[in-house]
Formats: structure tokens, C-alpha cells, sequence
């Protein structure tokens, strides 16, 4: 449907939105973006990107239940210990994976009663689904945070429609050298870095940020 109404500058500054209540280093380096926002976490292979968005499913887990849609890795092995790395079972009733990427059997499960409000959909390239289906679960599920985790080549997303994608997230977040860079709208300090494993940051010549809550001495993937 077209939005075709025009607003007034007090009408926009009037408004209001509910945001994840999270401070510290998540406020500091991701800012508190709209509980329904859309993100985009890309990242090379063996950055620390998987790590990362496994710790940004347990921090979320604090305000809601999270869908994992693994369709990448499964539940191999190396899901399996980064499930364990992180101690996802302490939030084992709050989170969920499946490995169906059919995006009509996921607009089935978010459409039942009580569904899980964050959805991790890894990944988008994996999935194979359109800018266009992306944007139609968005439409039809507008309360809910949808996070599109991404493949790289050469440094940017991997394929036009998750470039297309980027573009339209209001939480953009690239994960190189074991640091998640956080490029968004609703970052007010942009280059602010999250360390997702201060060993192999250090290794990367990152080492000056300020580290995450992740686990110390292990590797991440």
C-alpha cells in the first residue's frame, strides 16, 4: 500500500517509538533503535561475524523470545559449540533455531500466537529469497525485528538484492577482525566497535576498543 499522507515536522517529532531498553556497551556502540527496526550484519568468513550475532541473540533474548533461522550452518557441529561457547542455554527457553528457510513456512510460524519477536535470518544468500519477499515479511509482521545476516564478496554483501537490503536497515553492521562496526541511522557515533573476541581483535590490530561481555581465550568463528 502507498503511503500517500503528508506529515508535519511536530507530528514527526511527535511520535513515538518503543526501543530496546539496553545500556552499556550495546547502547554505546548500537544506540537503542525501534524494538521493530531492521538490521543487516555482514561480514567476511572467519571475521567473528557468526560469533557476534550469537551474542546479539542472547543479549536480545532479554526482551523477547528469538527465532534462529540457521539455514547456512544447520545445526553442524560448529553451531553446536558456539551454542555452548556462549551458553546459550541459559536463555533455552527464550530462543529458538530451525533450519527451514521456506519463507512460507516461517510467515506460517510468526503468524501463530505468541511468536517469537526477533527473527535471525542466516542467511539472506542461503535463503535465496528477493528484496521484494524480504520486505513483504517486514510489511506483514511490522512489530517485529527481522536481523538479515550476510555473506560478503569483495568487502560488500554478496548478490543485488541483500546490497538493496542494506540499504533500507535502520541497524547496518559490518563484523571484520573480530570487531562489529556499526554503521546505522540510529548510531549518533558512527565507528564505534564492539569486540566480538579480544584475542583475535588484538591479532587484527584492534585491540584498543572497548572488548564485549563475550567469552576470553576461545576462538570465535
Amino acid at each position: 500500500m502507498a503511503r500517500t499522507r503528508a506529515y508535519t515536522p511536530r507530528e514527526v517529532g511527535e511520535k513515538r517509538y518503543k526501543t530496546l531498553p539496553w545500556d552499556g556497551e550495546w547502547q554505546r556502540v548500537f544506540g537503542r533503535p525501534a524494538l521493530n527496526e531492521l538490521w543487516f550484519i555482514s561480514g567476511a568468513s572467519a571475521q567473528g561475524k557468526s560469533s557476534f550475532v550469537m551474542q546479539l541473540a542472547k543479549k536480545l533474548c532479554e526482551y523477547g523470545r528469538v527465532l534462529y533461522v540457521s539455514g547456512e550452518e544447520g545445526i553442524r557441529q560448529s553451531f553446536q559449540r558456539r551454542l555452548q561457547l556462549f551458553h546459550m542455554e541459559d536463555v533455552n527457553r527464550r530462543f529458538f533455531i530451525i533450519e527451514d528457510t521456506r519463507i512460507e513456512a516461517l510467515t506460517e510460524r510468526l503468524a501463530k500466537h505468541k511468536s517469537p519477536r526477533f527473527v535471525v535470518i542466516d542467511s539472506f544468500q542461503v535463503a535465496e529469497w528477493t528484496y521484494e519477499e524480504a520486505m513483504a515479511l517486514k510489511a506483514r509482521f511490522p512489530q517485529k525485528t527481522f536481523i538479515y545476516v550476510s555473506q560478503e564478496h569483495k568487502s560488500a554483501p554478496m548478490g543485488k538484492p541483500a546490497v538493496r537490503l542494506r540499504y533500507i536497515a535502520g541497524v547496518k553492521v559490518r563484523v571484520s577482525g573480530f570487531v562489529a562496526l556499526c554503521i546505522g541511522r540510529e548510531n549518533e557515533h558512527h565507528g564505534q566497535g564492539f569486540i566480538v573476541w579480544e584475542e583475535g581483535a588484538v591479532r587484527y590490530g584492534n585491540g584498543s576498543l572497548t572488548p564485549s561481555p563475550s567469552p576470553r581465550g576461545e576462538r570465535s568463528e
